[in-house]
């Protein structure tokens, strides 16, 4: 797709409605829009309700829910990107559908359909148009919640549900080059636990080290597995890849580690590119001689790490302009806001 001169973008501008923000100024934080979307579940019927829109703002739960008592609770991240033309794009929003319904599944939770899903979110854009960023400054952030709402003392799966979308327009989530520390004493995930779906309960517990990391400077934890303590598995909300020649390796998604969205998509646009992508176990040894390593999420999209540093011992990697991890963001950006044809067929355009 050819690009509009500046005078066309402009007069695009000119007719699109848009919140009163400062675009260039956005960084990844919350910035209330104006409407969120709601669709309840109840055990008694079986099946959600007719979702609705409805405005942003605060929502009522008993103190004994199941979200607030024991966790039970997932989320999605996605975002919507504005063309040039002023259309909006959606990047692959029933791959989030299908990972919520494999984490609900997980913690005993009912899940929207990826028709509801996606449809939920399509709905939610579209009532906060005027919150997506002109196309180049930023992105809509789309954050789909599932939580038990229903009351529980006990120790049991909620009795009632709530799927609840919510956006924010965002900028970048890290700017500049990522620092990492590896974590030796606090493990993310183990064998068998919830390491392999977007659980809430997975959050909370990194900010110890991801604070005290940052502490000293550093963008980032990078966590090793809970069995070994010897292989790489994740930042603390991005997954990880290690270039050597024509090599790509990633931590394999065996249940400790989130299959990533974006991290799933840089995997086939690397293998289309030329290059061999594995997913296997990584020692932390590996990182060492690496020749290149970048970190993805949907937040995040792809960005090069400038160091890892490990029992003091601190490696720096190639970043900047010729690297492989911004051939590679530029073609999924060029993708998510319709710059580049998507010949995949990962966006979803949404009127």
């Amino acid at each position: 797709m050819g690009s509009l001169s500046n005078q066309d973008q402009a007069e695009c501008r000119e007719k699109a409605e848009y919140a009163n923000v400062n675009w260039d100024e956005l960084g990844f934080s919350l910035t209330k829009t104006d409407y969120m979307y709601v669709m309840t579940f109840n055990q008694d019927e079986g099946k959600f309700s007719q979702g609705t829109i409805t405005r942003f703002g605060n929502i009522e739960l008993c103190p004994s829910s199941g979200i607030l008592n024991y966790g039970q609770g997932l989320f999605e991240g996605l975002k919507a990107y504005r063309k040039e033309d002023e259309g909006i794009l959606l990047f692959r929003p029933e791959e989030n559908a299908l990972r919520m319904k494999m984490g609900a599944d997980r913690m005993c939770m009912p899940s929207p359909t990826v028709e509801q899903f996606v449809d939920a979110v399509k709905k939610t854009v579209l009532a906060n148009k005027r919150w997506v960023p002109p196309n180049g400054r930023g992105s809509l952030y789309i954050r789909p919640l599932l939580m038990g709402t229903g009351q529980n003392l006990g120790v049991k799966p909620a009795s009632e549900y709530t799927f609840l979308v919510y956006a924010s327009p965002v900028g970048s989530y890290n700017k500049g080059e990522l620092n990492l520390m590896v974590e030796d004493k606090v493990h993310r995930a183990t064998p068998g636990g919830t390491g392999g779906i977007k659980a809430v309960t997975n959050y909370s517990p990194v900010y110890k080290p991801l604070t005290q990391a940052k502490a000293k400077g550093f963008s980032d934890v990078l966590f090793l597995d809970a069995l070994t303590g010897s292989n790489i598995e994740e930042g603390s909300a991005c997954n990880i890849f290690i270039l050597k020649g024509n090599v790509i390796s990633t931590p394999a998604a065996d249940g400790t580690i989130l299959p990533g969205i974006t991290r799933k998509s840089i995997m086939e646009l690397a293998s289309g590119f030329g290059y061999q992508v594995e997913e296997r176990a990584i020692p932390i040894e590996e990182v060492f001689d690496a020749e290149e390593i970048f970190c993805t999420g949907t937040a995040m999209v792809v960005k090069s790490v400038a160091s890892i540093t490990y029992r003091g011992k601190r490696t720096e990697y190639k970043v900047g302009a010729d690297t492989l991890a911004e051939e590679l963001h530029a073609t999924l950006t060029g993708i998510q806001t319709g710059v580049k044809e998507d010949k995949l067929g990962w966006t979803m355009a949404i009127h």
